[in-house]
């Protein structure tokens, strides 16, 4: 089962505001803010989507390829990727640029301001999964996730050109994707994802074509239907798919330190069942159960678990036993192989 991880690689600094943003932002003067924030910790942790998303399927068992773009400075954040599974054969070094960088400034009730530097990421759009050769029988599910957004639309076409079926999580990059752009990604997508806010963006900005676009998981006309993903935060998930709607619960922390990177998380536990074949409500819960695991720890590949105790703590939540059994990407998709 080959899945490749698009997106970007970064550095992220986390720091923890001990207040709260609202309580200093003037609604008067919301049109000239100046604010400085004095910051009472400073941690610097890998991260990026491809990274995050990457890392967190690895501790699920499977093997995830990244294909994405990093800096001069990459060498130990990609030791440490291969140290738990992943593969970076497709990670292309740029001599030139640093590694991506993630400003993040966290308050005590997890509201989040980021700063982004893409750096070497800039050249992402240089890499293509259609430069890469893939053996037979090894026809991959694609994730494409917040990267430089040129990046982005030539992974759509390539999985729309070569027949490959995708995650497509536009996330922070959603701004910058044109109406042209982000409904083709999504329209072709197996899997659309965001949180609530992201979610209702997509849909205020295509809301005249609401039906067309999977909203409220109505089918888009595709042999298979697609799988709609809302996370909540700390109040779990809902997924859409076939007319149905699942509102998934959320796992429970055993502390709370960061919320950075428990989207990542969540996308990366919901297809390690995907890709195995599990109900949609069953993946939904492994999502949050991985999602929990990062807000644990501060940063967004500081966590660890291994496959048993990833059951475990399921089963402790859920009240239910998690089992999977290996299952081919063609098998879990057979219907899309078939048109």
């Amino acid at each position: 089962m080959k899945v490749i991880i698009t997106g970007s690689l970064a550095f992220d600094l986390i720091m923890n505001f001990p207040g709260k943003f609202g309580d200093h932002i003037l609604p008067e003067k919301i049109h000239e803010i100046n604010l400085s924030f004095l910051v009472e910790k400073l941690q610097k942790q890998y991260g990026g989507t491809a990274g995050n998303i990457a890392y967190n399927l690895a501790l699920l068992g499977l093997r995830p390829t990244v294909l994405a773009t990093a800096g001069y400075d990459f060498a130990e954040y990609k030791s440490e990727l291969e140290k738990v599974g992943v593969d970076t054969s497709m990670i292309s070094i740029i001599e030139a640029e640093p590694t991506a960088s993630a400003f993040i400034f966290t308050d005590m009730v997890d509201n989040q301001i980021t700063g982004f530097y893409p750096g070497a990421m800039r050249a992402s759009a240089q890499f293509q999964i259609s430069n890469f050769k893939f053996q037979i029988g090894q026809t991959p599910f694609v994730v494409i996730s917040p990267n430089e957004p040129k990046a982005m639309n030539n992974h759509v076409n390539n999985c729309l050109k070569l027949n490959l079926p995708y995650m497509f999580d536009p996330g922070m990059q959603l701004p910058r994707l044109s109406d042209k752009d982000l409904k083709l990604g999504i329209e072709g997508a197996k899997i659309v994802t965001g949180n609530d806010y992201e979610i209702a963006l997509i849909r205020n900005r295509f809301r005249p074509a609401r039906r067309s676009l999977g909203a409220g998981g109505e089918s888009i006309g595709q042999t298979i239907s697609q799988v709609w993903i809302t996370t909540l935060g700390d109040k779990g998930s809902i997924v859409e798919a076939d007319g149905k709607t699942y509102k998934i619960p959320p796992a429970k922390p055993r502390e709370v330190l960061d919320p950075t990177g428990a989207g990542d998380a969540y996308r990366a536990g919901f297809l390690a069942g995907f890709l195995r074949g599990l109900p949609l409500k069953t993946c939904g819960k492994m999502g949050s159960i991985a999602a929990v695991y990062t807000v644990e720890k501060y940063g967004t590949t500081t966590h660890k678990f291994t496959v048993e105790e990833f059951k475990n703590r399921y089963q402790e939540n859920f009240r239910e036993d998690l089992k999977w059994r290996i299952l081919t990407l063609k098998t879990r998709l057979s219907p899309f192989w078939e048109n």
